[in-house]
């Protein structure tokens, strides 16, 4: 049986969440040593711990002092490593595997001690492809999160019309920031939140990461990216839909139909066996046979700021990016993997068109999570 470690809080570390699904903003150490899974942690935390899994020994970390330490003047960034290295000697632990990310100074005094770690990030990834019933639900609720934010954007752009400059709505300039707000004032609503997210306008949205800045324009393409994180589970959604306002750009109308089409393909080749890497080139070759380059047919080396030029998905959970990943290079697909599928097509300099859905796995195929309209033009 493998032992594992892992050191850290439930917030930002998504290996640790996934083993204890409460949020837990301090440090604490959790631990599998045989069959028993341990969480050493500050005595508050315990009950409620022990109220969703009552599987996991609780350990107080208060029975664990460091008063010899600050007496002895150990300096403050040393005690807790020296306390993980007492911890991990008193759970008889000689080798345990930890993720990529573990803390490098916990992982020297422990090496120090002659324990010895293994970092096997694939241990942890398979681990958390493999969602929980209540990972699945959060899911589904920052999904639903993330579509009333998405029609939140889209009612402001509805409503938007043209002024002197750009868009008005409600007898204000309409902004990217306006439309961010909006999304960000849904996902409270919906029990989620997200300050991190797309809507780019213009040649922005060539752009697949810029945030999105400044005033709409009259004729206007805006792409919005949207992954709120479920406030209970802590899990996220990921969806992505293009809108135009006024006269509409008929390459981008050409592009968002070939981007429809392209989703639709690599939709059609999920299920479980399927390989990441086969559906992002058999969507490279949709694209290249419309005339558009792609990674896939690119010279290696270089720049590509057009066409398909990023991964067509990825896993979404406890991380808003994990494995699977569907790219050039990536993971075979396994029966509840939840994955994003993002085609999308760009020119530097002009705009973008991108559409993203999430999908889980399932025995025949997979099941659509997102429930959102594609068409370009907002209401």
């Amino acid at each position: 049986m493998t032992d594992v470690l892992i050191v850290g809080d439930t917030h930002r570390s998504p290996e640790l969440r996934h083993e204890i699904p409460v949020e837990i903003v301090d440090s604490f150490l959790y631990a599998e040593v045989g069959p028993r899974r341990v969480a050493v942690v500050w005595s508050i935390e315990g009950d409620r711990i022990e109220a969703v899994d009552p599987s996991i020994e609780i350990l107080h970390v208060e029975t664990f002092p460091t008063d010899d330490l600050i007496r002895a003047g150990v300096d403050h960034y040393d005690i807790a490593p020296t306390n993980t290295v007492r911890i991990v000697e008193t759970l008889g632990m000689k080798r345990a595997h930890v993720p990529a990310e573990f803390p490098l100074r916990h992982a020297d005094a422990l090496r120090a001690a002659g324990v010895e770690l293994v970092p096997d990030q694939r241990l942890f990834d398979d681990r958390r492809r493999r969602k929980t019933p209540f990972e699945v639900d959060g899911i589904t609720r920052a999904s639903r999160a993330a579509e009333a934010g998405m029609a939140a954007i889209a009612a402001l752009l509805a409503r938007s019309e043209p002024g002197e400059g750009g868009r008005v709505v409600d007898g204000e300039s309409l902004t990217c920031e306006m439309l961010r707000e909006a999304a960000m004032a849904a996902f409270g609503a919906a029990g989620a939140r997200g300050d991190d997210l797309i809507a780019a306008h213009g040649s922005q949205s060539a752009d697949g990461h810029a945030p999105g800045s400044g005033r709409v324009a009259n004729d206007d393409v805006i792409v919005c990216d949207l992954f709120p994180r479920d406030l209970a589970s802590g899990c996220y959604s990921d969806m992505t839909r293009t809108f135009t306002v006024g006269t509409q750009d008929p390459e981008i109308a050409t592009w968002h139909a070939q981007t429809r089409e392209a989703l639709e393909l690599c939709r059609e080749m999920v299920r479980p066996g399927a390989y990441g890497p086969d559906l992002w080139r058999e969507v490279c070759i949709f694209y290249q046979g419309h005339g558009h380059p792609t990674g896939h047919s690119k010279p290696e080396g270089t720049v590509l700021r057009e066409g398909f030029n990023h991964s067509l998905g990825h896993g979404v959970g406890l991380d808003v990016h994990e494995a699977p990943y569907l790219g050039r290079s990536g993971h075979e697909l396994v029966l509840g993997d939840v994955v994003t599928l993002e085609p999308g097509l760009y020119r530097h300099g002009f705009g973008g068109v991108r559409l993203e859905d999430l999908v889980i796995v399932t025995e025949d195929g997979c099941e659509t999570i997102t429930n959102y309209p594609y068409e370009l033009t907002p209401a």
